[in-house]
């Protein structure tokens, strides 16, 4: 162990400088997650998803739907089978979602992949299982039972909850987030910010 202690210290030459970057890093780190609001992605709470503004129209059509009674966006989007599976699934999520945002390279409309699919359609099971399974559907709607078994749930209900149009330029707008989730700049360079305009 001191082995490995002795190995991480740098020689007395590189201590300032490696201290100096150390403190860099953290402070760079502590940062990119103080404003990127990291500490709200581990909660429930549906504003979340708008934190990035390119989630608004997603935000908006579920705001103005039915399952907002019922269901906040994990209900739908995340593995609720066990904890660990969902945490690591957000994580991964939340990996993928940052990296395409802070690369700008998000689509204009934002479409599930894979794993999301299969989380989707599990959940959509799971909390709509009575009708899934009413056997008395099945006289009712032509082919019912094939249709809940090879296709996807939202194959018959497109518009579940997100309306058919989820682009960023054909959604209707609904209203502003709320100011808290589209502020991005720190208080202390608004100060400033400020300052200069009164100055003008």
């Amino acid at each position: 162990m001191k082995k490995l202690f002795k190995f991480l210290i740098p020689p007395q030459e590189w201590l300032i400088p490696g201290l100096i970057l150390t403190g860099a890093l953290v402070g760079l780190t502590l940062y990119a997650l103080i404003e990127s609001k990291a500490v709200s992605y581990l909660s429930d709470d549906p504003k979340t998803c708008a934190n990035c503004h390119v989630m608004t129209p997603q935000y908006a059509t579920w705001k103005n739907s039915s399952h907002r009674e019922w269901a906040s966006c994990n209900d739908c989007h995340v593995p609720q089978d066990n904890v660990i599976r969902t945490y690591a699934f957000k994580a991964q999520d939340g990996f993928n979602h940052a990296s395409a945002f802070l690369l700008r390279n998000e689509p204009e409309v934002i479409r599930m992949k894979e794993a999301g699919i299969e989380v989707v359609q599990e959940n959509c099971i799971r909390c709509h299982e009575n009708q899934v399974t009413d056997v008395r559907l099945d006289g009712l709607i032509e082919d019912h039972k094939k249709n809940r078994t090879d296709r996807k749930c939202w194959e018959c209900h497109q518009e579940v909850p997100h309306g058919k149009a989820n682009s960023l330029s054909t959604t209707k707008y609904y209203g502003k987030i709320p100011m808290e989730h589209q502020n991005t700049l720190p208080d202390w360079l608004k100060k400033y910010t400020n300052t200069n305009n009164d100055k003008k």
